[in-house]
């Protein structure tokens, strides 16, 4: 499937600094994050990979599928004897409309705390 009227997605540069916390430690610290919109959801914020605290993360066998933008892998956070379970997905081979996404990755903001610092 692609973006339709009745389903449009957009993606575009999130402004700013964009930092990423769980359990006292920052995750994620970028400047190059990306805001994928998608119908009426709230926006996801995807943060490439190479601003994140990949030690931070054990991948997940949860998978699940949007017939928009394809097949989401699923990683865990663990630290200090803690995990989140499933809270970042990415798209590692995102369909058409999604591929600026690839390889990024989304954080659940019910497990994060996202801090930003826009531009004025």
């Amino acid at each position: 499937m692609k973006s339709n009227a009745d389903h449009p997605i957009s993606i575009a540069p999130h402004p700013g600094r964009l930092r990423v916390s769980w359990n006292g430690k920052t995750v994620a610290d970028t400047t190059d994050a990306l805001l994928l919109l998608e119908a009426s959801y709230p926006g996801v914020r995807y943060i490439p990979r190479n601003d994140v605290d990949m030690t931070l993360l054990t991948k997940s066998q949860h998978r699940t599928r949007c017939p928009y933008k394809g097949e989401a892998n699923y990683f865990s956070l663990s630290n200090d004897g803690k995990t989140a379970e499933n809270a970042i997905w990415s798209y590692e081979a995102p369909l058409p409309v999604a591929s600026q996404i690839a390889g990024y990755l989304a954080f659940d903001p019910k497990f994060v705390e996202f801090m930003e610092n826009n531009p004025d």
